[in-house]
């Protein structure tokens, strides 16, 4: 069990170092607490600062990965205390540098530049709202963004490529494996949703099956298309029938 367990009683305000089996990096941890010890917004209410306006020149790795199912690993240790990688993900950042992504926790003094397998973002929640008279589709990320589908923040679908590790590196079955090579099994339609300052989340699995019972599902030509309504716009998914 991972020592964030144990202090789950502890303030989240005046503690943010995790910790493991293992040493966590004093350097990363203690520039991501002094960062939100210093930032009295981001403490008491969850907000997404100005990241775009930071030029932070020290680039540092850490050693943290989102996996594909959207789980949070620091130095081998899953990261389950929720409020803390809540924190983390306000100051997610994504660049693109001559065709290649690269991920970040970003503060006004450094970057640390961190592992995402497929989307740094999970949507867990959706719902039908009313606004200016009008009905949207809201979705809730499972670290406290919110938004709605419009033409700012849409849905899209694309091939994701599996691998035995993206749910089971961490179990007694990979530890039983003769090597620890990732090997493909199989290649899966999902979907993603623009959430903010070019991050995605995947719509997890539930949440895209209540989207299919709020939407309209009609088949032309071989594939499925799932109509939903958000404001006066009208968003169409082509999904093939065997997907």
């Amino acid at each position: 069990m991972n020592e964030d367990n144990k202090n789950d009683n502890s303030n989240d305000k005046d503690s943010l170092k995790v910790t493991n089996d293992k040493v966590s990096a004093p350097n990363d941890m203690d520039v991501l607490s002094q960062y939100f010890k210093s930032a009295p917004s981001i403490r008491e209410g969850r907000a997404i600062p100005p990241l775009e306006n930071w030029r932070p020149e020290q680039v540092t790795d850490m050693d943290l990965t989102i996996k594909a199912n959207g789980e949070w690993w620091h130095e081998g240790g899953h990261m389950t205390r929720q409020s803390l990688v809540s924190l983390f993900a306000t100051i997610l950042w994504k660049e693109e540098n001559n065709g290649a992504v690269e991920y970040f926790l970003k503060t006004p003094v450094q970057k640390l530049r961190i592992q995402v397998e497929d989307a740094p973002l999970l949507i867990n929640d959706v719902g039908i709202i009313e606004g200016q008279g009008k009905n949207w589709l809201e979705f809730t990320t499972s670290t406290g963004d919110v938004v709605r589908l419009d033409d700012e923040h849409p849905i899209s679908l694309r091939a994701y490529t599996m691998k035995d590790s993206d749910d089971n590196s961490h179990s007694d079955k990979s530890k039983n494996k003769e090597d620890n090579k990732s090997t493909e099994i199989s290649t899966q339609i999902r979907p993603y949703m623009m959430v903010r300052n070019g991050l995605e989340a995947l719509v997890g699995r539930n949440a895209f099956y209540h989207l299919t019972e709020i939407g309209e599902l009609t088949e032309r030509d071989g594939e499925t298309i799932l109509t939903l309504q958000s404001g006066d716009n009208a968003y169409k998914l082509s999904m093939p029938l065997d997907s």
